[in-house]
């Protein structure tokens, strides 16, 4: 089992820079595929990013592949997702996931999920 924990949120400028992270406690993480997942007010859940449990395959959604890079240090116990030119569309409560497999499914069978943290791009 693992617990996640996102960080490095907030406001900033369109056009700049964030860089989010998960922390996760438990045991194996580097056994977990991770994946990033996003919600706007009064929009559905939607996916942005994953990699895999090596950190060597990576997945984007196309509306922030260029802009947005994900990425792990396993002796971390750590994920990151930097964004770059961020747009207001980019706004939203953002979600660290991750799941056991050692088969690579970017959009689906998550089942341990972070808070979430408020990611907010102004005009």
């Amino acid at each position: 089992q693992v617990q996640l924990a996102e960080s490095g949120g907030g406001l900033v400028q369109a056009g700049g820079s964030l860089r989010l992270s998960c922390a996760a406690s438990g045991d194996f993480f580097n056994k977990y595929n991770m994946g990033w997942f996003r919600q706007a007010p009064g929009k559905e859940r939607e996916f942005v990013a994953a990699v895999d449990w090596s950190g060597g395959r990576s997945n984007y959604a196309d509306s922030v592949k260029g802009r947005f890079t994900i990425s792990r240090d396993n002796a971390k116990n750590t994920g990151y997702l930097q964004m770059n030119s961020l747009k207001p569309e980019d706004t939203a409560v953002y979600y660290c996931a991750a799941y056991m497999n050692i088969n690579f499914s970017p959009r689906g069978e998550y089942n341990y999920w972070g808070q979430g943290i408020q990611v907010t791009v102004s005009s």
